[in-house]
């Protein structure tokens, strides 16, 4: 094991910053250990203290278009051991502690081809208004993300040597953790908010940060975020100043504009013409997202499938 991470690492080395290099595991590749996730199961039971009204699930989620998840099948596989998965209409489970499928390596194993689906874990505090989180629960979702190894893949193998020099813990930490969290519906917005303070986050942490030239096309197919890109968002995780029970409220793209919206029914020419060229990106449900960006703030115009805004949104 030591001899073919050493291949690895050297391997990472010798790669040009060019070229993207993509590792298959042993086994399946879409397979989870079942070991790792147990490993996920025990931080969050000792970090529960960050959500401590709150119950672990794991998700499964599509990371191709045409991935239906309602009709993937879970089973906990090992050389003996073959056990079903319930997963719930919401894509959710949870795993039973096993000594025989450890003992065996088991994988949590899905009907599904590889790269087809990706996985996280979900930990929400009931009760909270729709598309409000709690700021801890998604701490916790990241730490146990990171320790049950869940994400799917990284663009690169150097980016994924980084990762294994890293414990959840380090990684989470950081300010600019790129651990990519999914709304139940496409973003168009993301702000904490507790107490008095509220703050909207910036663009770039928007949409796999690709209106900051981060996960361009060409690495798409590496990101958990393939099919979720207009619901995907990073958060400021790291910054302890934003205490765990600081509320993340997202707003959807199919939420009303603000009755004093400046941009709303506009036309992409009468845009144009008024603010000039913008970074665009483009979804394949046909809703656009231009952006212009200065140096301390942004302001985003969103282009309904018809071509007319139907609303924008001041950062300063």
């Amino acid at each position: 094991m030591r001899l073919a991470f050493l291949a690895l690492l050297i391997a990472a080395h010798s790669v040009g910053a060019a070229e993207t290099v993509v590792i298959s595991a042993l086994r399946h590749p879409v397979d989870k250990s079942y070991r790792k996730m147990v490993e996920g199961m025990e931080l969050f039971h000792e970090l529960h203290d960050m959500a401590p009204r709150a119950e672990l699930r794991y998700r499964v989620l599509p990371r191709q278009r045409d991935t239906d998840i309602h009709g993937v099948a879970l089973q906990v596989f090992g050389d003996t051991v073959k056990q079903p998965v319930a997963l719930a209409a919401d894509g959710t489970f949870t795993l039973a502690r096993d000594a025989k499928a450890l003992a065996e390596d088991a994988v949590v194993s899905a009907n599904r081809p590889a790269q087809t689906m990706t996985w996280r874990a979900d930990i929400r505090t009931p009760g909270l208004s729709p598309n409000t989180r709690r700021l801890g629960d998604l701490r916790l979702e990241c730490l146990v993300g990171m320790q049950a190894g869940l994400i799917s893949q990284y663009p690169s193998l150097v980016g994924k040597l980084v990762g294994l020099f890293e414990s959840p813990r380090e990684y989470c930490s950081r300010p600019e953790a790129r651990y990519l969290f999914f709304a139940e519906q496409p973003v168009f917005g993301v702000a904490l908010h507790y107490g008095e303070r509220r703050q909207l986050l910036p663009a770039a942490r928007l949409y796999a940060g690709v209106l900051r030239g981060q996960t361009p096309r060409s690495e798409r197919r590496y990101c958990d975020c393939q099919a979720l890109l207009d619901r995907a968002y990073t958060l400021p995780l790291g910054d302890r100043t934003w205490p765990d029970d600081t509320l993340v409220e997202l707003e959807t793209m199919p939420a009303p504009a603000r009755e004093d919206d400046p941009l709303a029914g506009y036309t992409k020419a009468e845009t144009l013409g008024a603010l000039g060229e913008a970074k665009v990106l483009r979804f394949d449900s046909g809703y656009e997202v231009w952006a212009y960006e200065w140096s301390a703030s942004d302001f985003i115009v969103l282009f309904a499938p018809d071509g007319r805004a139907a609303k924008s949104r001041l950062r300063l």
